[in-house]
């Protein structure tokens, strides 16, 4: 569990490429400190589990599935990414409750005067809300403005400066990952609408 506030910003090394995914090796100071392997970081959201700690170097094996649903398969050497540490029970949620399981992949439609807009897939609108709580690259933000198909985020300057958001341009992706809560009612009221159909009250002998 995270709660979407970035402790640092880390720098991709090296990429080594496997038949089965790939190992990712990032520079990082703060992020590993009192970690172990086998502990969890969150890259760019994703919760990815540590396999390796040397000097200032963590590394971590991401197989197939989680490259296809987020955009650390875009990563190349040199790129920014946002690090977080798994939360601790003796530790303040100042952020919201992030599981670090990316629902999906959004789209840089607008980027200026520090609001950012992202085109998200219609599959998470039930999700969203209008002051909801959204995550972007592991960050956890406030939906300031929600359309059909966008929502827009402002970022305040000490965001901008503390995450790699302040790096990103049009037609760029970002992992998003809805709120927990919305998810789960959302997942409520589909079972709800499911029981009083036809189909389930005859499978049950109940008409």
């Amino acid at each position: 569990m995270f709660t979407g506030i970035i402790q640092e910003v880390g720098k991709v090394e090296k990429i080594e490429k496997s038949p089965t995914g790939l190992t990712l090796f990032i520079e990082s100071k703060k992020a590993i400190n009192n970690k172990k392997i086998g502990d969890s970081i969150a890259v760019n959201g994703a919760c990815l589990t540590i396999v390796e700690i040397k000097d200032n170097t963590v590394s971590f094996q991401i197989i197939e599935e989680t490259l296809s649903k987020t955009n650390l398969k875009n990563l190349e050497i040199g790129s920014e990414v946002n690090l977080e540490p798994a939360l601790t029970l003796n530790q303040g949620l100042d952020g919201h409750l992030v599981q670090g399981h990316v629902d999906c992949e959004g789209i840089v439609e607008n980027f200026e005067e520090s609001t950012l807009t992202i085109k998200f897939p219609l599959n998470i609108a039930d999700c969203l809300a209008f002051k909801g709580s959204i995550t972007i690259n592991g960050v956890s933000l406030t939906i300031s403005n929600l359309q059909e198909s966008t929502l827009a985020v402002s970022l305040i300057p000490h965001t901008l400066s503390s995450t790699n958001l302040k790096n990103l341009k049009k037609g760029n992706t970002v992992n998003l990952e809805v709120d927990l809560i919305a998810r789960y009612l959302k997942n409520m009221m589909e079972k709800r609408d499911n029981e009083a159909k036809y189909e389930f009250l005859k499978e049950r002998n109940l008409i």
